[in-house]
């Protein structure tokens, strides 16, 4: 029998969804936050909301990160438990919100992969052979790549890209990212090219009846962003940027933009980050890989 705490926890996971606007990952994390609360909760016999105290909350984080888990991970689970409590307080099911003074563990912080020009080259080199014939599977994967690296868009942004999203005037795209938040991010040559290509053999497919997305799998479905997952992983596995996934070209797109002299802010509104300290990453890469190219030809470094 589910106690009151998890009860009121997908209460809390369906406000996340409806009122708030977070992405689908966002609220299942938190949802599987508060239910493993409850569940390690009810072996204490608590399971009603108004018997939380901040001890019990601190008693189940520490009990998790003897899983060995990340800080990132404890942080995240922080973060959900706080926004609990609060939605909690804000519906007057608790006196006062016994997880405000909860702190999160600083998660560690490693510089993101970057995949180089050379590996991208050799990529788009073998995208391009494949495509070559007209073969849809290989057209669309191109687009897939092309666009990913030249927008920097997450993964779900792109696959959830419809035939409107697409302005061909003006070259761009209106995704929607976190928060159901909308901006629009421009593409070059190369991508509006693999678009043409795909658009042409889209229009000789069979979509499924009233299906509008712009990447379509061989069933003529929406594409997935478990597939695009195992595309991207697949090319770049046998290049020198290793096991890598989508995300890995977002943080190559925004890296060799700033390599290239782009303005941080410019970058962040392209990445669609809500904060600018989130971007600021992206300039320790380009600063470590200034110092790696120093170190390797100043004859006096």
């Amino acid at each position: 029998m589910q106690s009151e705490i998890a009860i009121q926890g997908q209460r809390f996971a369906d406000n996340l969804d409806a009122a708030r606007g977070y992405s689908a990952n966002t609220v299942k994390s938190y949802l599987s936050d508060v239910l493993d609360l409850a569940s390690y909760l009810q072996t204490k016999d608590v399971t009603r909301v108004q018997d939380l105290n901040l001890e019990m909350l601190r008693d189940w984080l520490w009990e998790v990160s003897q899983r060995n888990s990340a800080k990132s991970t404890l942080a995240r689970k922080s973060a959900a438990i706080r926004s609990f409590t609060a939605w909690l307080a804000s519906e007057d099911l608790v006196v006062a919100d016994p997880g405000q003074r909860l702190k999160s563990p600083k998660a560690d912080r490693h510089l993101p992969k970057v995949v180089s020009k050379d590996s991208l080259d050799e990529v788009f080199r073998q995208l391009k052979l494949l495509a070559i014939d007209g073969d849809a599977s290989a057209s669309r994967d191109l687009l897939v790549f092309e666009m990913l690296y030249a927008t920097g868009c997450r993964v779900g942004e792109l696959c959830g890209l419809d035939l409107v999203s697409v302005d061909l005037g003006r070259n761009v795209l209106r995704v929607v990212g976190k928060g159901s938040k909308e901006r629009v991010v421009p593409f070059g040559l190369p991508a509006r090219d693999a678009l043409d290509n795909w658009l042409n053999v889209r229009a000789n497919l069979n979509p499924a009846p009233g299906e509008q997305a712009l990447l379509l799998n061989t069933r003529g479905k929406r594409l997935g962003v478990r597939s695009v997952y195992q595309l991207v992983a697949s090319l770049l596995v046998n290049t020198s940027t290793g096991l890598a996934g989508p995300h890995t070209l977002r943080h190559t797109a925004a890296t060799h933009l700033l390599d290239g002299g782009a303005d941080l802010r410019a970058v962040q509104e392209l990445l669609g980050h809500a904060s600018l300290g989130t971007t600021q990453i992206y300039t320790h890469v380009s600063v470590d890989r200034l110092r790696a190219g120093y170190k390797n030809a100043h004859p006096r470094a």
